[in-house]
C-alpha cells in the first residue's frame, strides 16, 4: 500500500507534465522546425557524398576513403545541436517556470513529493519529448539504407547518446535558470548567456591554451564533437551527468516555496562545491572507446599493441603556439590517439606567444622533444607516422608491419537523395503541424 501511494502521485505528475508538454507551442514549433533543418543537412551531405563517390562523372574510387559517420551522420544530426541550443531552452523554461505563473506548482506541492522528484519528472518528460524531436534525423537512417548505404550501429548509437546528453545539459541549465528567476524571459537570457559563455571559453582555449584549452574540452560543443566522431569518453560522459544532475538539483532547491533565500543560497553553494569536486574527480577517469567503424580516433591495432608494451612514462614537449596549425594537426591526428593508447603519456605545450608568428625564428620553435626511459629525441614531424617513429626509436621497438586488413576502405555510395525533400520539407512538418492542431483541440 505505501508503494502504491508513492507511485500514484508520481504517475499523476508524469501525466500532468506530459499534458503540459503537449499544449506547449514552443515544443510543437521545435518539432516542426526540426524536419527542414535535418533535411537541409542530410540532403547536402548525401549530395556531396555521392559526388565524391563518383556520381555524375566525378572521379570514381575517391569515395573509398569516405566514412558515413563523418560524411553524412555528423552533418545530419548537427540539426539536433542547433535546436538544442536555440529552441529546447524555451521548452524547458516553460515547463519549469510556467508552473509558478499558472499556479500549478501549488497543486504539485499537495502531492507530498520532494522537489527533486518533481524535477526528475519534468526532466524525464522533456527527454521523452526530445527523443520524439529526433525522429526526423533518425528517419534519415531508413532513407540511407533505402539508397543502398551501410549502417554501423555502434557509431550511430554513440552519436545519438551524445545528442541526448547535450539535450540533458540544456534541460538542466534551463531548469536551474528558470527556478530562481521571476520571469521566463529572464531565465531565457541567462541560459543563452551561459551558452555563449561556453563558446567564449572555446575561443580562449584555442587562443591561450593551457588550462583554458583543457576546460574547453568539456563544454557541450566539444562533447558533441567527440560523439560525432564515434569517440565515447567516460570522463566527459560522467561530467555531463554530474552537470545535468547539478542543474536539476539546483532547480529543486530554488523551487521550494517558503524556504528563506539565505538557506537556499547556502545549499546552492554547497551543491556547487560538491559538483566541482565530482567534476575534478571525473576529469582523471581515462577509459574511452572508439566506436567509429573507420577507427578515426585510434592508431592501427598493431601500433596500439606495440605501444601498450612500452611501460616507461613518456613525456612530450611541444614548442608550438596554440594558434599554430601544426599544433592543431599534432593534437588531433596523433597526440589524442596516443593518450588513449598510452595512459602514462604527458604532453607539455611550450610557447611565449599565442599565435607564434614572431617565434618562427626563435631557436627551438617547432621542435618536439620526446623523453622516454632516460633517453630523448627531437623531431619536427607532426604526422601520426612521425610521432610513432620517434617513440619506437626511443623505446627500441621494431615498428609493426602494416596489415592491409586493418585499412578502412570506406563505403562509397553514388546515390542522389531521392525523396528526402518530400519527407523532410513536407511530411514531417505536416505531421507535426496536424498533431499540434489535434492536440490543442483536444485540450482546449
Amino acid at each position: 500500500m505505501p508503494s502504491r501511494s508513492v507511485a500514484s502521485p508520481f504517475r499523476w505528475l508524469l501525466e500532468k507534465e506530459w499534458r503540459e508538454l503537449l499544449v506547449s507551442r514552443s515544443w510543437w514549433i521545435l518539432l516542426i522546425v526540426m524536419g527542414p533543418l535535418a533535411g537541409i543537412s542530410f540532403i547536402g551531405a548525401v549530395r556531396a557524398y555521392a559526388e565524391v563517390s563518383g556520381l555524375n562523372g566525378t572521379s570514381a574510387g575517391v569515395g573509398e576513403a569516405l566514412a558515413p559517420l563523418a560524411g553524412v551522420w555528423a552533418p545530419t544530426f548537427s540539426a539536433c545541436e542547433l535546436v538544442a541550443v536555440f529552441l529546447l531552452p524555451f521548452v524547458a523554461i516553460r515547463m519549469v517556470a510556467g508552473d509558478r505563473q499558472s499556479g500549478a506548482l501549488k497543486l504539485e506541492l499537495q502531492q507530498n513529493l520532494s522537489p527533486a522528484v518533481r524535477m526528475a519528472a519534468k526532466a524525464l518528460v522533456l527527454l521523452g519529448g526530445w527523443v520524439l524531436a529526433m525522429l526526423p534525423p533518425l528517419s534519415a537512417l531508413l532513407l540511407w539504407k533505402f539508397y543502398g548505404g551501410t549502417l554501423y550501429p555502434p557509431e550511430l548509437a554513440t552519436l545519438i547518446v551524445g545528442h541526448i546528453l547535450n539535450a540533458g545539459l540544456t534541460i538542466g541549465l534551463a531548469a536551474a535558470m528558470s527556478s530562481f528567476t521571476e520571469h521566463p524571459s529572464t531565465a531565457a537570457i541567462l541560459t543563452l548567456t551561459v551558452t555563449v559563455g561556453t563558446w567564449i571559453l572555446d575561443i580562449f582555449g584555442a587562443v591561450e591554451g593551457g588550462l583554458w584549452e583543457r576546460a574547453a574540452g568539456y563544454i557541450p560543443a566539444a562533447l558533441v564533437s567527440q560523439f560525432e566522431h564515434g569517440l565515447w569518453r567516460l570522463d566527459t560522459t560522467l561530467i555531463a551527468v554530474v552537470l545535468i544532475a547539478a542543474g536539476l538539483l539546483l532547480a529543486a532547491i530554488w523551487m521550494r516555496l517558503g524556504i528563506p533565500v539565505r538557506r537556499r543560497a547556502w545549499e546552492s553553494a554547497a551543491l556547487g562545491v560538491l559538483a566541482a569536486a565530482a567534476i575534478f574527480a571525473c576529469a582523471f577517469v581515462t577509459p574511452s572507446w572508439d566506436n567509429s567503424e573507420a577507427r578515426a580516433n585510434s592508431f592501427p591495432e598493431a601500433d596500439e599493441r606495440a605501444l601498450r608494451h612500452i611501460h616507461a612514462p613518456l613525456q612530450i614537449d611541444v614548442h608550438l603556439a596554440p594558434q599554430d596549425g601544426r599544433r592543431t594537426e599534432l593534437e588531433r591526428q596523433a597526440l589524442s590517439k596516443l593518450r588513449r593508447a598510452m595512459p602514462q603519456v604527458k604532453v607539455r605545450y611550450i610557447s611565449s606567444t599565442s599565435i607564434g608568428l614572431f617565434e618562427q625564428t626563435a631557436a627551438g620553435y617547432g621542435e618536439i622533444w620526446y623523453h622516454l626511459g632516460g633517453r630523448r629525441a627531437m623531431s619536427r614531424v607532426t604526422t601520426p607516422e612521425g610521432v610513432l617513429e620517434s617513440i619506437y626509436s626511443l623505446a627500441n621497438v621494431t615498428p609493426p608491419a602494416e596489415s592491409g586488413d586493418e585499412i578502412f576502405r570506406g563505403h562509397p555510395l553514388a546515390a542522389p537523395p531521392k525523396g528526402a525533400g518530400t519527407l523532410f520539407y513536407g511530411v514531417w512538418p505536416g505531421v507535426f503541424l496536424a498533431g499540434a492542431i489535434l492536440v490543442r483541440r483536444r485540450f482546449k
